[in-house]
């Protein structure tokens, strides 16, 4: 099958390249002098300084453009607890695609602890090292706690990309979409399928937006989310009670198969499982339906089957398929952009300025029903997410610098071009 294809391939040249990311050099090295102001003696000199300034650690170290991807492999794509060794690949990929697309030196780090207070406490201690945390692949509800606490506690931003960069790449799409297909955010019913992170992250910034819960019917393993949802009530989860109490006013019971029926939108979150949403209740949605099936490595539903049963427009989160609806069209844009402009956190009125910026990307290059987004071989948009999302840093007084967005996205676009040099000079050897 050619969806198969890419696992094969990627198996060998993992094995091939042992990996994918390496630490390089930054500065010249003619010779063995050079070490003397590299490192001993003359490094003495910055640390001193950095000691009687710490705010010179951002202009005498690589602090400014470095952040740590951390996770405990307890969620790891659509595979489930596969454990740290095992995330491994998933975190070095995601490093690859913070420099390649962001220019952003990032730093995979896996964690031997699922104990949520040890993962703190961990992450807390590597704030002097790094500008910044990215938090991946932690399965709920630990996620919301570790992220609210950390975001709370540390003086650099922190971030959890299945929640907050998933939820600004399925706006940015939902915007789009919803203009090839001729529907307004506010007449549209929306089925949510599969509530974990990156679906409770959704609804929040959905909200943000101007969505009505009333418009959504939200489905979990269990069935439809409702205010009779006891087990939920009593299980003390209260993110997922508030989404009971404030969706499905008309008390929808029952499956995925009743929360699809007569919606316009899927959005769905759920498990790595083509079969998961059949064709026949993709055939029950309205007319000119919108199917997004963003689980990885593989979608709820192949996006021929939901094309074939009636949706109109079809993302998934695979680069390999038309509509990649993926966070990385979204973290390496804001990381550039929150690093750049030395913002303390990364709050929901920059990823939702980051969603907006996206989507007037994806306009402006032309809409149709597969394509809309910027796909990642598009890198001129990654500098006008990131200038997005550090004006309105600097808007919320967040930041530590102030600058132009003209300065941000030339910034931004030297950093991404000097690495995309990097990595050509790489293939080319």
């Amino acid at each position: 099958m050619e969806a198969a294809k890419p696992s094969a391939e990627s198996l060998r040249l993992h094995s091939l390249y042992r990996g994918k990311v390496q630490m390089a050099p930054k500065c010249p090295i003619r010779g063995q002098a050079d070490f003397s102001y590299w490192y001993t003696p003359g490094v003495a000199a910055p640390c001193l300084a950095i000691r009687d300034d710490p705010q010179k650690v951002y202009e005498l170290t690589n602090k400014a453009n470095v952040i740590a991807i951390v996770s405990d492999g307890s969620r790891v794509l659509g595979l489930g607890n596969i454990g740290p060794h095992a995330a491994l690949p998933v975190m070095e990929g995601k490093a690859l695609l913070f420099k390649y697309l962001g220019g952003v030196d990032a730093v995979p780090i896996c964690l031997g602890t699922q104990d949520q207070r040890e993962f703190i406490r961990a992450v807390q201690l590597l704030e002097p090292a790094f500008g910044g945390i990215n938090l991946e692949d932690i399965a709920q509800p630990r996620c919301f706690r570790i992220l609210d606490e950390l975001r709370n506690t540390m003086k650099i931003p922190v971030w959890h990309d299945d929640q907050q960069g998933t939820s600004v790449a399925l706006l940015a799409g939902l915007i789009g979409a919803l203009k090839v297909v001729g529907k307004t955010i506010s007449s549209i019913r929306i089925a949510m399928i599969g509530m974990g992170a990156a679906n409770f992250a959704v609804y929040r910034l959905l909200k943000a937006y101007g969505v009505d819960p009333a418009q959504i019917v939200a489905c979990d393993t269990k069935g439809t989310l409702h205010s009779g949802r006891d087990d939920i009530q009593q299980a003390g989860f209260a993110e997922k009670w508030l989404v009971c109490r404030e969706t499905n006013r008309e008390g929808v019971k029952g499956s995925i198969e009743q929360a699809l029926r007569g919606a316009d939108v899927c959005i769905a979150f759920a498990c790595s499982d083509p079969s998961l949403i059949k064709p026949a209740w993709v055939r029950s949605m309205a007319k000119d339906a919108i199917v997004f099936a963003c689980a990885n490595p593989e979608p709820e539903i192949w996006p021929w089957d939901a094309k074939e049963a009636g949706a109109r427009v079809v993302a998934t989160g695979r680069s390999d398929l038309p509509n990649q609806l993926n966070n990385s069209l979204v973290f390496p844009g804001i990381f550039r952009g929150t690093l750049d402009a030395r913002a303390s956190r990364i709050n929901d009125e920059m990823a939702m300025a980051a969603a907006l910026e996206l989507a007037r990307c994806a306009e402006e290059r032309g809409l149709t029903a597969d394509s809309i987004l910027p796909s990642m071989a598009d890198w001129q948009f990654v500098p006008r997410v990131a200038a997005a999302t550090a004006m309105k840093a600097q808007e919320m007084g967040l930041t530590s610098v102030r600058r132009s967005r003209e300065d941000y996205i030339e910034s931004a676009s030297r950093r991404i071009l000097e690495s995309r040099r990097l990595a050509e000079m790489v293939t080319q050897s």
